[in-house]
């Protein structure tokens, strides 16, 4: 079959070449007669595995690791357990090792933890492996036929639930119940074949088998139980079919993902996981020797010594060419006005505004909402920490600006590490006549260095344990907002109005999304700084 395909008849092809019985089924089916017309009359109920038919991958370890590292409960070391049982999880066979899997990492973790894994982080990892191909076969499947399109993992509710219903917006999910003792996990899965038939007939409300089509991958066929024994058919998309499909790109998420957390910024399979162990102890040593340099060493020297380290940046001018500090310095200097300068850029991490700093070769002021104590400390720069009294905030930065201090503000409040612009606090564009957009970027090989529900004081020390990283500054044009003092213009039009121009620069999307919204999805809570 020729490597490309139209969508528009994609899962017509996928069951003529692709779907068949196994072997070792009696209900054979003629591939080139089967279509979607033909199953939309004959089956109410569609079961899609999700291992199987909706994911790329056919491993489910990456998802398990991420719950043992991230849900708390000794995560390192849960982590490294599961990982050198790994060999010995895969030697046991499907149903054993899976058991087994379930077994090191959920035993004696605190429901609750896992839950927020599941919801706000979990969904990350999970949309980067749904294929295109299987997701334009669940949607062919919703809009074209009568009755119900029932998703089932192998991998327990807790761990899919909510990415499949947030952000694939499927309505019907089964998967493996675990047994909780006062409201801790115990590591062991909840009934057998009977109760999850019994799950199946209930979401459906189909009491005949007859009823039933799955659709799965010959490697989980035989593993999935509801499909195995109740579906009257299974449609099986073969190994080497699946392994041509494609990653679903960005713009055809259902639901967009704006907000995420968790420490991994990779795909932690076996191999990149143990890698990742095998690096701690020098990235530790590393992280410490970058911020030994950070503190004693002017920028000037600073930067090629941290370079050699591959903890970079680049200051970048308009279309993204590179410019130099010196040109940068005479194009923002031309003003005689004796009040210092007030940079507003966009907010990836706490790191933002030092960077700012090192690009102008000046000590600016931070001012946040929320900082840790260990970042204060560590700070090369000055912070300034805000009350959240807009009064008392607007003097503060007014001092400083009084005093001919630059300073550096982050209007968005919070984080956010995907390509989007969070709402635009409006109070910076009241305190001066003009302000400075920069517009920034960063790039990390293995940890994030920000997060909504776990220490922030370590968000320091995951950053600069990565082993390579660049920052990207860019400076742009200054915007009078002059108009806003004479009310001409509302401070909320000129806060929007700066946000669309760094926005532009960085090709993020804005939104209106503000820090309560992020961190009442990924933490539950208001953002206020309780940890560290």
């Amino acid at each position: 079959m020729a490597n490309k395909r139209s969508t528009t008849n994609l899962a017509q092809k996928l069951l003529r070449a692709f779907l068949q019985h196994s072997s070792t089924s009696s209900r054979k089916t003629n591939a080139h007669s089967t279509n979607l017309k033909f199953i939309h009359e004959c089956y109410k109920t569609k079961v899609i595995d999700v291992e199987g038919c909706l994911l790329k991958s056919c491993s489910t370890f990456p998802y398990f690791m991420v719950v043992a590292l991230e849900a708390g409960g000794g995560g390192l070391l849960r982590g490294l357990l599961l990982l050198l049982s790994y060999p010995f999880i895969c030697l046991l066979g499907n149903e054993i090792g899976f058991k087994i899997m379930v077994m090191l990492t959920f035993c004696g973790l605190r429901k609750e933890s896992v839950v927020r894994v599941g919801r706000a982080i979990l969904p990350k990892h999970l949309l980067d492996d749904v294929s295109l191909q299987g997701f334009e076969m669940l949607k062919k499947l919703e809009k074209n036929g009568h009755g119900r399109v029932i998703c089932v993992s192998r991998m327990p509710r807790v761990m899919v639930e909510a990415f499949l219903r947030e952000y694939l917006e499927l309505d019907h999910v089964l998967g493996r119940e675990l047994k909780v003792l006062g409201g801790f996990y115990t590591g062991f899965m909840q009934g057998g074949e009977e109760r999850e038939v019994l799950e199946l007939k209930d979401c459906s409300n189909e009491i005949s088998s007859s009823a039933f089509v799955g659709f799965s991958s010959s490697t989980f066929a035989k593993s999935q139980l509801p499909l195995s024994s109740y579906c009257k058919e299974i449609l099986l998309v073969d190994k080497e079919e699946k392994k041509r499909w494609q990653m679903l790109p960005r713009e055809r998420y259902p639901k967009p993902l704006i907000f995420h957390d968790g420490r991994l910024a990779f795909r932690p399979t076996p191999l990149n996981t143990l890698f990742m162990f095998l690096w701690l102890p020098f990235g530790f040593i590393l992280a410490l020797l970058r911020l030994t340099v950070s503190l004693s060493l002017p920028y000037k020297l600073s930067t090629p010594v941290l370079a050699m380290t591959n903890m970079k940046w680049r200051l970048l001018g308009s279309g993204e060419k590179p410019i130099t500090i010196s040109e940068y310095s005479n194009h923002h200097s031309k003003t005689t006005n004796k009040r210092g300068r007030l940079f507003v850029c966009n907010h990836r991490t706490l790191i933002d505004p030092i960077y700012i700093s090192v690009a102008i070769n000046q000590p600016v002021h931070a001012v946040s909402y929320s900082l840790s104590r260990v970042s204060e400390i560590i700070s090369p720069i000055s912070t300034v920490r805000l009350t959240r009294n807009r009064e008392n905030d607007a003097t503060i930065m007014g001092k400083l600006l009084d005093r001919g201090e630059s300073v550096v503000v982050c209007p968005e409040g919070t984080t956010c590490r995907e390509p989007y612009l969070l709402r635009f606090s409006p109070l910076f564009t009241e305190l001066c006549d003009e302000v400075v957009p920069v517009a920034v970027n960063v790039r990390t090989s293995m940890f994030y260095a920000t997060t909504a529900g776990g220490w922030k004081c370590f968000d320091p020390l995951y950053y600069l344990m990565n082993p390579s990283m660049c920052y990207e500054v860019q400076f742009l044009e200054k915007i009078d907002t002059g108009d806003v003092k004479v009310r001409r213009c509302s401070s909320t039009d000129m806060a929007n109005r700066v946000q669309r121009e760094i926005g532009k620069a960085l090709g993020f999307q804005c939104t209106m999304l503000t820090r309560k919204d992020k961190y009442m999805m990924l933490a539950g809570n208001d953002g206020i700084v309780g940890k560290g």
